[in-house]
């Protein structure tokens, strides 16, 4: 059940938690055992973080690519048309 829930948590969510792991880590005592499992926890969210970023990355190229397209078709337009009157 709680593989399926981390599939549903949003970016921010995991931030935070991992913002709260890195908090943790920066008090002066820590128990070995909690350390390392907030250790590995902190490094599966920071995986999933990064391969999300990467993911939005690449969409944002794409939308890029698409709308620098729509913007070259543009501009092959005939000026004459564009003042032409259509009647």
């Amino acid at each position: 059940m709680a593989a399926k829930a981390e599939k549903k948590m949003n970016f921010g969510d995991a931030f935070a938690e991992l913002e709260k792991i890195t908090e943790w880590f920066e008090k002066e005592e820590m128990d070995l055992e909690e350390g390392l499992e907030k250790f590995e926890r902190g490094l599966a969210l920071a995986a999933k973080l990064k391969a999300r970023l990467s993911e939005v990355e690449n969409r944002i190229e794409e939308i890029k690519v698409q709308f620098s397209a729509v913007d070259d078709d543009a501009d092959e337009v005939d000026p004459k048309e564009e003042t032409e009157a259509p009647f």
